[in-house]
C-alpha cells in the first residue's frame, strides 16, 4: 500500500522522503529537514540521530526523541523559506513550522534550523546539543575552519 509522504509535499513516501530514510544523501537542507519531519512521524529515531552533525550524536536523548515522537500525532509541516549560505562548509537556514498534538492539546512550533554540509552529506545542528571545543579549535563539523568561523555562527 503506498503511502502518502508526510513532509506536505504532496507525493509518496518513498520517492519522497522514504530513500533518504533508506540512506540515500538529501540534497538540499530543506529536503533533509522535510526527512526530518517525516523521521519524528514515523518513529525512526535512528535517522534522526544519524542526520544530526556527528560531534552531537552522544548528547542526544534518544528516549525523549523517541517518546516525542511516538507519543504525538502529528498534524503537518509548513516550510517557510530555506536558505544556503555560500561559505565552505556550505552552511543553510531552514524555517518551518511542525504541528502536533499530544496528550495535553494541539500545538505548533516554529523554528528557524542550522545545517551544514560535510563530506557530501547534510547535517542537522542541535542548538540543544553543546558543541565542544574553543573558540580557536578546530570545527566540531570536520571543516579545516576555525570553530568561531564556521559552524559558532549558526548556534
Amino acid at each position: 500500500m503506498s503511502q502518502a509522504c508526510p513532509c506536505g509535499s504532496g507525493m509518496l513516501l518513498e520517492p519522497c522522503c522514504g530513500h533518504y530514510h533508506g540512506g540515500t544523501p538529501a540534497p538540499s537542507a530543506e529536503t533533509l529537514m522535510r526527512s526530518r519531519y517525516c523521521a519524528y512521524v514515523l518513529g525512526l529515531i535512528d535517522y534522526l540521530v544519524a542526520t544530526t552533525l556527528p560531534a552531537q550524536q552522544a548528547g542526544l536523548d534518544r528516549a525523549a526523541i523517541g517518546a516525542w515522537s511516538l507519543g504525538s500525532t502529528w498534524l503537518g509541516l509548513s516550510v517557510e523559506s530555506s536558505e544556503v549560505i555560500g561559505a565552505q562548509p556550505e552552511h543553510a537556514f531552514v524555517t518551518f513550522t511542525a504541528r502536533w498534538h499530544d496528550e495535553t492539546g494541539e500545538h505548533s512550533h516554529r523554528e528557524r534550523s542550522a545545517f551544514v554540509q560535510r563530506d557530501g552529506r547534510w547535517y542537522f545542528i542541535d542548538p540543544t546539543v553543546p558543541l565542544k571545543g574553543g573558540r580557536n579549535d578546530p570545527c566540531p563539523c570536520g571543516s579545516p575552519q576555525k570553530f568561531k568561523k564556521c559552524c559558532a555562527a549558526y548556534l
